[in-house]
């Protein structure tokens, strides 16, 4: 099939920071304050490259700005280090949740693997039970301020180990106790989710829902499993899915349009509303996009976001990228030229596509909309 592409209309200035936000990828372990990873460091004995909070900040974000994804993924050696007692994890997740309410989110999906958190003799039921203890302590201080948060955890399995089916027995266990969905998470070139097959069988068995990283490090094959063996209902990043997208530009006195053909994988994805989990500023960084060209501005997403793909807004790991969802919002309004009614739909994309029951959606989509016509 083909579509018109026309440049996309002029922002509008506006307080990003205090409009209402749906997080739903954003790594527990890749959102610590580096004040906080110094502290736990010192109280477990792990060395870190520096023990000053700003250097720390820097040293993260520099390794993170290399390029490579596995360079991108040994940052995690030291936020993990220090997230292996059950004081580690409560603190590490009330944070998170302050956090992620001082830059206006009002919903959030926490992803994280508890498999990777069991050096000091925590159980995996143990580990996910402070975590929540975490999150849920941060709700109250979120609310003792004055503000309203909602969490969920998204219990991850890490995608080059042997433990999907366990992690997803896991996750069904904790349904009812904090955990909303399942991912797959890791070096993903060379592991299909096709590895996990029989877990994800068991999570559709127990109607509990999945989003699968794919479509980062590795392209289209990477994508069709997640959908065919992950019966993902949400893409974990999804971006390389523009490679099955042609697009051939073309200028008239007014506009470059594009003529742009989608393929089977691409068509079946945007037809069917399946939601791509896109965080621009950690494409750039881990190389996701280098194949559509080397800044920000060559980011596929707002070619998908203007062909009626389901696209949202996310950081993914917000210490390593530097970076706060307003810092992502920003980037769209000065690279895109988004308004206030981009914004909103893309939020509202990421309301819709979240793991809530839909009541809760149905009452999220409102208090988002209420804000807007509220700042209108």
């Amino acid at each position: 099939m083909t579509e018109p592409i026309v440049d996309a209309a002029p922002a509008i200035d506006f307080d990003l920071k205090n409009l209402p936000k749906v997080s739903l990828h954003d790594h527990l372990d890749g959102g610590l304050r580096p004040a906080t990873i110094i502290e736990l460091a010192e109280a477990v004995g792990h060395t870190l490259p520096s023990t000053d909070p700003v250097a720390l900040g820097e040293w993260f974000r520099e390794s993170a700005n290399s390029g490579s994804l596995v360079r991108y993924l040994e940052t995690f050696d030291h936020t993990v280090a220090v997230m292996q007692t059950h004081e580690g994890l409560v603190r590490v997740a009330k944070e998170f949740v302050e956090d992620l309410a001082d830059d206006g989110v009002v919903y959030g999906e926490v992803r994280w693997a508890p498999e990777q958190h069991l050096q000091k003799g925590l159980s995996l039921d143990e580990a996910v039970e402070a975590v929540q203890e975490g999150l849920e302590a941060g709700v109250e201080a979120v609310g003792e301020g004055g503000r309203e948060i909602q969490v969920g955890q998204l219990i991850t399995a890490m995608r080059h180990a042997d433990r999907g089916q366990e992690i997803a027995e896991l996750a069904v266990r904790h349904r009812n106790k904090g955990a909303v969905g399942f991912d797959i998470a890791g070096a993903e070139d060379g592991f299909l989710p096709s590895r996990f097959r029989d877990a994800f069988t068991y999570l559709a068995q127990h109607n509990f829902p999945a989003t699968v990283h794919a479509g980062e490090a590795a392209g289209l094959e990477s994508i069709q499993s997640a959908l065919v063996d992950g019966r993902a209902l949400r893409l974990g990043h999804g971006v390389r899915i523009a490679e099955d997208i042609m697009v051939e530009f073309e200028d008239d006195a007014e506009d470059t349009v594009g003529l742009v053909t989608l393929g089977d994988l691409s068509s079946w994805i945007r037809d069917r509303g399946i939601a791509l989990e896109i965080c621009p500023s950690s494409n750039l960084q881990t190389g996701a996009i280098a194949g559509f060209g080397e800044g920000i501005e060559s980011h596929p997403l707002d070619m998908l976001y203007q062909l009626g793909f389901n696209v949202t807004i996310n950081t993914d790991n917000r210490l390593m990228s530097g970076v706060t969802l307003t810092d992502e919002f920003d980037l769209l309004v000065e690279t895109f030229d988004y308004d206030l009614d981009d914004l909103l739909e893309l939020t509202l994309n990421a309301a819709e596509a979240s793991f809530l029951p839909l009541e809760e959606k149905e009452a999220l989509v409102q208090y988002i909309n209420d804000a807007y016509a509220n700042l209108g």
